[in-house]
């Protein structure tokens, strides 16, 4: 599975952004798909994971209710905050796997 994140650039403080993530390869075993995202200085940070099988989704309390993921693997971001500055990654993982398919990452920062 090769994945690439696009859609990252600078936006005001309560702007929205999304974020792509287009895949290739054996995508129809994919068992769930997440976004990471790592700010300078600080551990990577899982923001949000959604399952396919099912559809369901989990969210960092940091980015909940701001955040979206979908089936289509893009990341809705809105109500964006200077903390959301990161370089973001989607990542994919197949069922009792780790999450060993990365994407290039895609900055996004945020000013106030």
């Amino acid at each position: 599975v090769q994945l690439q994140a696009s859609g990252g650039g600078l936006v005001q403080a309560g702007g929205s952004l999304r974020l792509s993530c287009a895949a290739s390869g054996d995508t129809y075993h994919i068992y769930a798909v997440a976004w990471f995202r790592q700010a300078p200085g600080k551990e990577r940070e899982n923001v949000a994971t959604i399952y396919m099988t099912t559809s369901s989704t989990v969210y960092a309390d940091s980015v909940r209710g701001r955040f979206t993921i979908s089936r289509d693997r893009a990341l809705q971001m809105n109500r964006l905050e200077p903390e959301d500055t990161a370089v973001y990654y989607c990542a994919a993982r197949h069922a009792g796997g780790t999450f060993r398919y990365w994407g290039r990452g895609t900055q996004v920062t945020v000013s106030s």
